[in-house]
C-alpha cells in the first residue's frame, strides 16, 4: 500500500499567503503493509511476572547492573515496570536519542537499552565503544521497517537536487544515507531552516509527521509513505464522539498521528512536549493520542489528573496496536535479566557505518546547541516560533 491515491502534489498557504511550495507523497515506493501485519503477529509480549517472583527479578537485575558497570535507559512507551526500575537505578526514562545521549555521558561500559531495535542502533552509533544490549534483538519498529535501506538509497540518489532528511526511527543505514537525523522536537525547525535556505528535501519515513512538519514549514518535501501502526490507528470520528463526552478535557497528539486527529488537537509534540504539557494545562482530563506506555510519566508528572486513551480501530481485527507498540511490550524484566546476565541481544553496528551514521546525527546535535536548546527538550513543534 503506497497511499497515492490518497495523496498527490497540492498547493499549500504559509502566513495566510499562498506558497509555491508543494508537498507529495511519494507514489513510486510500496510499503510491505504485509510483512508488517505478520511482523505485528508475530511479536509477542514480554510473560507478565507479579508478587515474589517481580521482586526477585527486580533485586536480580540491580544486582547485575552494579556487577556489569551497566546502566539502564528505557523509552516513555515501555512498560511501567521497566521505566520504574530505570528511575530507580539512576538510569533513564525518555525517548530514543535522549536515551542514547545520557548512555553516552554516563560512566558505566554498558548501556542496556529497553526500547525497539533502532533505539539499540542509536545508542551504539553515538556509543562505539560501549556495549548495547536490549531485553530482545526482535522488536522491530513499523516506521523502520517501511524504509528499506536499499529502496531508500537508490530514490535518494535518483534525486540529487534534494537535501535527505530522516526521522530517529530508522535504520543505521538509512540513518547513513541521511544528510540530517532529527527527532519529533527539533526537526520542525531544522527544516524550516532548511526551507529559508532554498532547499527542497526528501522526508522519511514518517508520512504524518512529513505532512504535519510541511503545513507548518511551508517547505518543498517528498513524503515517504510509511508510518507507525500504533499513531495510524487513531480516528478522528471517534475522537470528535469523546470529545463531546468529555468537553472538559484537553487533547494531546503526537505528530505521527494522522492530520484529521492532529487538527483536533490542544497541543501537538514530542512524547517530552505532551508530558509538560499536563503540568502546564488548567485541565483536569486528558484525551491523549500516543503510546499508552507514556501514561506511567504523566501521572507521575501530575498525580490527581486523569488520562483516557485516544479512540483507535477498536480492540479486535480492526486495530495493528490498539494505542500500545506491540514490539515494546517484548520488552521484560526477564528479558532484561537474561542479557544482563549472558550477554546475548548485543547490538551490533558495522563501525564504519556507524561513523556514517554519526554524521548526520551530530549536525543536528550541533545545531540544537546553537538554538541553546536539547534536542529532545522543550521545543514545541506546533509553535513556528
Amino acid at each position: 500500500n503506497s497511499f497515492s491515491n490518497a495523496h498527490g502534489f497540492r498547493t499549500t498557504l504559509n502566513n495566510n499567503q499562498t506558497a509555491i511550495t508543494i508537498m507529495k507523497i511519494i507514489e513510486t515506493i510500496t510499503i510491505d503493509q504485509d510483512r508488517i501485519n505478520r511482523l505485528v503477529a508475530q511479536a509477542q509480549p514480554a510473560p507478565p511476572v507479579s508478587g515474589a517472583e517481580k521482586e526477585k527479578l527486580i533485586s536480580r537485575i540491580k544486582g547485575l547492573l552494579k556487577e556489569k558497570n551497566a546502566v539502564l535507559v528505557a523509552h516513555y512507551y515501555t512498560d511501567d515496570d521497566l521505566q520504574i526500575l530505570a528511575d530507580a537505578t539512576g538510569g533513564c526514562v525518555s525517548d530514543s536519542l535522549e536515551m542514547a545521549r545520557f548512555g553516552h555521558a554516563h560512566a558505566a561500559g554498558t548501556v542496556v537499552v529497553a526500547g525497539v531495535r533502532f533505539m539499540g542502533e542509536t545508542a551504539k552509533i553515538l556509543n562505539p565503544e560501549k556495549r548495547v544490549l536490549m531485553p530482545s534483538l526482535e522488536a522491530e519498529c513499523s516506521l523502520d521497517l517501511s524504509c528499506r535501506d536499499d529502496v531508500f538509497k537508490a530514490f535518494c540518489d535518483a534525486h540529487p537536487d534534494r537535501t535527505v532528511v530522516v526521522y530517529a526511527n530508522t535504520s543505521a543505514a538509512v540513518k547513513a544515507r541521511a544528510d540530517w537525523v532529527v527527532t519529533s522536537s527539533i526537526a520542525t525547525r531544522i527544516v524550516r531552516h532548511l526551507h529559508d535556505k532554498g532547499e527542497k528535501i526528501i522526508w522519511a519515513p514518517d508520512r504524518y509527521l512529513g505532512d504535519y512538519i510541511q503545513k507548518t514549514t511551508g517547505a518543498d518535501m517528498l513524503l515517504w509513505p510509511g508510518y507507525c501502526v500504533v499513531h495510524d490507528a487513531f480516528k478522528a470520528d471517534e475522537l470528535r464522539s469523546l470529545r463531546r463526552r468529555y468537553p472538559e478535557a484537553a487533547v494531546l497528539v503526537h505528530p505521527e498521528s494522522p492530520m484529521d486527529v492532529i487538527d483536533q488537537a490542544d497541543v501537538v509534540g514530542s512524547t517530552t512536549r505532551l508530558i509538560k504539557a499536563v503540568t502546564e494545562l488548567d485541565n483536569d482530563l486528558f484525551i491523549v493520542a500516543t503510546d499508552l506506555g507514556i501514561f506511567h510519566k504523566m501521572k507521575e508528572a501530575a498525580p490527581g489528573k486523569r488520562f483516557l486513551e485516544a479512540p483507535t480501530g477498536g480492540t479486535g481485527a480492526s486495530c495493528l496496536s490498539c494505542a500500545h507498540c506491540p514490539w515494546m511490550a517484548m520488552n521484560g524484566l526477564a528479558g532484561l535479566a537474561h542479557a544482563l546476565e549472558t550477554g546475548d541481544n548485543e547490538v551490533q553496528v558495522e563501525p564504519e557505518l556507524g561513523k556514517r551514521a554519526m554524521i548526520p546525527v551530530k549536525r543536528m546535535l550541533d545545531f540544537a546547541e546553537q538554538l541553546q536548546m536539547k534536542a529532545i527538550g522543550d521545543a514545541n513543534i506546533v509553535s513556528p516560533a
